[in-house]
């Protein structure tokens, strides 16, 4: 179980350096997709998200509909647990 949690946690890395990669232009510097990766565990498994989750949330909040648009990162951002995260964490669920 460890091992499969490691693994996701791993690939959400990878994902979100892609997208952070590919970002473009003045709003997406402001964007910081790899500031995520603290929620993987909520938005992975339903985890109950953490403060600092809940900080980079709001704080990358503007940049939702961006992210959901890019097809590496859709699945997570518009994925149940993701919504139960930003739900948690007083975080406006954004409709793109």
């Amino acid at each position: 179980m460890a091992k499969a949690v490691a693994a996701m946690l791993v690939a959400l890395a990878l994902i979100v350096a892609v997208v952070a990669g590919g970002a473009r232009g003045a709003a997406a510097q402001q964007c910081n997709a790899a500031e995520l990766v603290v929620c993987a565990p909520a938005i992975i498994s339903g985890a109950a998200p953490t403060a600092s989750c809940c900080s980079n949330l709001r704080a990358q909040e503007g940049c939702f509909c961006q992210y959901a648009q890019e097809p590496a990162y859709s699945g997570y951002i518009n994925s149940p647990n993701a919504r139960r995260a930003l739900t948690a964490c007083g975080v406006t669920v954004p409709s793109c």
